[in-house]
């Protein structure tokens, strides 16, 4: 399959899976975005719009961490660094939105460190 038609398949589950899911006051939203070197998150309420806390591979917090760690030990690191930004602000329950990708591999790592930090999905 090319480059593009991945990309658009991909896009096309994310809109299926949004239809279903949406984040509120009381339960946001926490989305993951996946590219080829780096992993991005996070928690949005989408009742007002705002992203309440966000964390990825290229946050000074997390970046020194994961200085030569292969991508899924990546993705458990920003995951459990999402997970207590998250709790610092009060944040103990998110509905998760994989944004399209499998349940899988680095998505997989990330939502399980979520929790393990404290996340309720």
């Amino acid at each position: 399959m090319s480059e593009k038609n991945s990309r658009a398949t991909r896009k096309i589950r994310h809109v299926r899976v949004r239809r279903k899911i949406e984040g509120t006051a009381s339960r946001p939203r926490l989305c993951v975005f996946r590219s080829l070197n780096h992993i991005h998150s996070q928690i949005v309420d989408d009742s007002s719009g705002r992203t309440l806390v966000s964390m990825s591979t290229l946050d000074p917090q997390v970046n020194s961490k994961v200085d030569g760690m292969a991508k899924v030990q990546k993705a458990e690191v920003v995951g459990a660094a999402l997970a207590e930004r998250a709790v610092e602000k009060g944040i103990k329950q998110v509905v998760f939105d994989r944004g399209g990708y499998q349940y899988h591999g680095r998505v997989k790592a990330l939502a399980e460190a979520a929790r393990k930090a404290g996340l309720e999905f």
